[in-house]
């Protein structure tokens, strides 16, 4: 784990639980795509940098989950270097109390405030084209989170971020985050379009062709909303549908389960509600979900 791949002579990846991208900007200095889940992470790439005599110039955050931002704090007061994230990412970046306060939806209890949810606050600033290495490339890559982007190097690396997974990753957790179900759908269409030198993807192994992959995970969304919709089959309430997904795909119930699936399954609603497969009511002061 934290082993450097070399890709190109100017693009590297470290293997770590979320694959962070590193380009050289000239033969001492480099940016970063993403930097880990925590300062641990953050030291393992300094070691690393330090190993090489690069000094980092810069972190560009993919999104603002605390897995991609979690070495921010530690490697921005090493290094004094800048950090950019996109739209709201950006945002929740410098305020990560944000992400737990949105999963939980109100105040978010101590089971929810560490390390793989709440990352330390890192000073970043909008990603614009004008602030990207020359030769790069902003992707959008909206559905996982918020304003998720990838980018595209200039020798034709592309790093997609956690807009999909690997099929291990898939059929292990089966309900992977999700924010957005239309557009991490739409996302996926148009990746699995794309070509490139090489992908990266965050949480899957490197592939010269991306397509199969983003076919898996468009399969895997719409057969969790084919599942959500047969059991609501009768009127059912959030919680007791969440205890059946749990049932089916046999997972465990934890705090932070709760928060992470919970929050996709809300979403797989509000998806099957817009396209006219479910029906939302009221009833006894309870809201229900029920088949169209």
């Amino acid at each position: 784990m934290y082993e450097l791949i070399q890709l190109t002579d100017k693009s590297y990846y470290i293997q770590s639980p979320a694959k962070i991208g590193i380009y050289k900007t000239s033969e001492t200095e480099v940016i970063l795509i993403d930097s880990g889940n925590d300062k641990d992470a953050g030291r393992k790439i300094r070691q690393l940098l330090d190993a090489n005599a690069w000094t980092l110039k810069a972190i560009y955050n993919t999104h603002s989950n605390a897995d991609h931002i979690g070495g921010n704090k530690f490697l921005q007061d090493r290094y004094n270097c800048r950090i950019y994230a996109s739209g709201i990412e950006c945002d929740f970046t410098n305020h990560p109390v944000l992400e737990g306060a949105f999963l939980y939806g109100g105040y978010p209890p101590k089971d929810l405030a560490h390390k793989f949810i709440l990352a330390q606050e890192s000073k970043a600033e909008s990603l614009t084209e004008a602030v990207l290495p020359e030769g790069f490339e902003i992707i959008p890559l909206p559905g996982h989170f918020f304003d998720m982007v990838g980018f595209r190097t200039p020798d034709d690396i592309l790093f997609l971020a956690d807009c999909l997974s690997s099929k291990e990753t898939l059929d292990k957790y089966v309900i992977g985050f999700i924010y957005d179900v239309r557009a991490y759908l739409d996302t996926l269409e148009r990746v699995k379009e794309m070509k490139a030198r090489l992908f990266v993807p965050s949480h899957a192994e490197p592939t010269e062709d991306i397509s199969e992959l983003a076919q898996y995970n468009i399969d895997k969304v719409n057969s969790i909303a084919d599942k959500i919709v047969k059991l609501c089959s009768e009127p059912v309430g959030f919680d007791r549908l969440l205890q059946k997904l749990f049932c089916e795909y046999n997972l465990t119930m934890t705090a932070q389960q709760h928060a992470l699936v919970g929050s996709t399954v809300k979403s797989y609603l509000t998806y099957l509600c817009n396209e006219n497969r479910l029906n939302m009511i009221i009833d006894d002061n309870i809201m229900k979900w029920h088949r169209a």
